[in-house]
């Protein structure tokens, strides 16, 4: 043979062979990787192939799955009150993924969850009929919060502290998730853009600085830690309160309050700064962070079972920010969701019974793959006793106290202000917060509310102007007969 044609042989052969090693290693090797790609169209094509099981709230769908007239895909991702709704459930869109209970339980929703396969859908490999989520959320006590917060931007979440179950998270201004399930570059692109953020979970996932709202905190730990030994005790608090190693001084809101050296009763009656800074010190930095983290601070897998935001109490402080965190500034940052575990722990007598916002998964006909009310976790925070007269120094603020807006009549109520400084200097407008508990006939409801910018004046933000009516509507919702 030609030795230029036995060349060019071996070389042809060998370029055959590297063909088929790589064609090898690309269907065996590299297969699932390539199916598994979020760039394949295949994927997307598969899980809109059929309708997705449904996200249920009150015994009814708010979701649901219409055929698609044109492309593809043969179903879209349909919505009942999206927006009411649109913290729970999150979006499924089919450009731009799923989030929320959406997200977390994609594989059961699309039918691919193994839980779902019967022996013959294994065999066969065929997708399995989707199941269900059945969620804790109260359609009342949600729409009472949605309808309270209104045209403000701000949150509020609910939870009933016996059982751990969330009636109600709700975040505003809220967007429609059916506008984006299809794939609408415009209309992701107004909402991403859009400076109230509407897609942002201001519930779950948008920490800031509590203000006096974390005060219960700070007086749990000095109760726990026998820094004294009731409410009703005077402590050992001047007025103002000189922050140590700084010329600063720690003043209160209103000047003539009777703070100086007042009891916790009378502290929180009147959200005295000077005593709460002052206790900070007194106790420590690390005996706050220990119980701020009994009540979940600094917790980063916060699973309700979506993630939320890890609040923060901060540490390496000196004694001046650590006086600053015991009135829930500095560094210290917090969620809806967090502030009010702090009272569901409270109402429960001292013991945290771990929140969550799904009831059940189940397959297509109706079976339970999973009861999470019945593997709830309870974690005693406080012994009943700090429990019991934290709720009767809490009730003191309702009735006569700072937090006189959530009255309910009929039911024992016990709350907290908070009006959070923000901005340098406290040049933005503040934060106005409102953590609290109801009880009426049985029933009981721990609420948190944020109100972040409303279009009150400066002057006249105020937990209890603001936060304290909508934690009163959602709290009505949640006791009513």
């Amino acid at each position: 043979m030609n030795k230029t044609i036995r060349r060019a042989s071996v070389f042809t052969l060998l370029l055959v062979l590297a063909l088929l090693v790589r064609a090898t290693w690309v269907q065996f090797y590299e297969g699932q990787a390539l199916a598994d790609d979020k760039d394949n169209r295949r994927n997307t094509i598969a899980l809109y192939s059929e309708p997705l099981g449904n996200i249920v709230v009150g015994g009814e769908a708010i979701t649901g799955s219409a055929p698609m007239k044109s492309g593809d895909l043969a179903y879209k991702r349909t919505y009942e009150d999206g927006a009411l709704y649109a913290a729970v459930t999150g979006y499924s869109s089919q450009a731009f993924g799923a989030t929320q209970l959406e997200g977390v339980y994609r594989d059961l929703l699309d039918g691919t969850d193994n839980r779902l396969k019967s022996v013959l859908d294994t065999v066969t490999n065929k997708r399995s009929d989707p199941g269900n989520v059945i969620t804790t959320i109260d359609p009342d006590v949600q729409k009472a919060a949605f309808d309270a917060l209104g045209d403000n931007k701000g949150a509020a979440v609910a939870i009933d502290p016996t059982t751990g179950k969330i009636l109600a998270v709700v975040s505003t201004p809220s967007y429609d998730p059916s506008r984006i399930t299809t794939g609408d570059s415009d209309a992701w692109k107004q909402l991403t853009k859009d400076a109230d953020k509407p897609m942002t979970n201001r519930a779950l996932r948008q920490p800031l600085p509590p203000g006096s709202t974390f005060k219960l905190v700070v007086a749990a730990a000095a109760l726990e830690e026998g820094l004294y030994s009731s409410v009703d005790e005077k402590t050992d608090s001047p007025d103002p309160y000189p922050l140590p190693q700084s010329s600063d001084e720690l003043t209160n809101e209103n000047p003539s309050a009777p703070c100086e050296n007042a009891s916790i009763r009378v502290a929180l009656q009147y959200s005295c700064n000077n005593v709460f800074g002052s206790m900070a010190v007194d106790l420590g930095q690390d005996k706050v962070r220990a119980m701020a983290e009994k009540f979940g601070f600094n917790d980063k897998e916060q699973d309700v079972p979506v993630r939320a935001y890890t609040s923060v109490y901060p540490s390496d402080m000196d004694e001046a920010s650590t006086a600053l965190t015991g009135i829930g500034q500095f560094d210290v940052t917090a969620t809806p969701l967090q502030m009010a575990m702090v009272s569901a722990a409270i109402a429960n007598g001292g013991k945290l019974v771990s929140p969550h916002m799904v009831s059940q998964i189940t397959d297509g006909g109706g079976d339970v793959l999973e009861n999470y009310d019945d593997g709830a976790d309870t974690t005693e925070i406080v012994s009943s006793d700090t429990a019991e007269q934290l709720q009767s120094a809490m009730q003191t603020v309702v009735e006569k106290g700072t937090g006189t807006n959530a009255q309910i009549s009929g039911a024992t109520v016990g709350g907290k202000t908070g009006t959070a400084q923000h901005g340098e200097n406290n040049s933005k407008t503040p934060y106005a917060w409102f953590t609290s508990y109801g009880k009426a006939d049985g029933k009981e409801v721990a609420v948190a509310v944020v109100v972040e910018q409303s279009n009150a004046e400066r002057s006249e933000v105020s937990g209890n102007g603001l936060a304290a009516p909508v934690a009163r509507k959602v709290m009505e919702a949640a006791l009513k007969d």
